[in-house]
């Protein structure tokens, strides 16, 4: 694999006693600061796992809710 030209320029400089830039390259550089926004799969599954869901699939079972008035005169 062919190196960059800037990579050849920095070992020059490194060769010639000069400082080697990727000494100043900060130490969080190869750290993974990305934040994950949404929930994965696997913890999504374990967030429900306990719960009763409330799922159109939980509907057909036969059951329903039914609210009944007796209005006498």
């Amino acid at each position: 694999m062919a190196k960059s030209s800037a990579k050849k320029v920095r070992e020059k400089a490194v060769r010639e006693g000069k400082r080697n830039p990727e000494c100043n390259r900060s130490p969080f550089v190869f750290s993974d600061m990305r934040t994950r926004k949404t929930k994965t799969k696997k913890e999504q599954l374990y967030r429900n796992k306990y719960k009763n869901r409330h799922s159109d699939e939980s509907r057909i079972d036969g059951s329903f809710y039914g609210l009944f008035y007796l209005i006498t005169a």
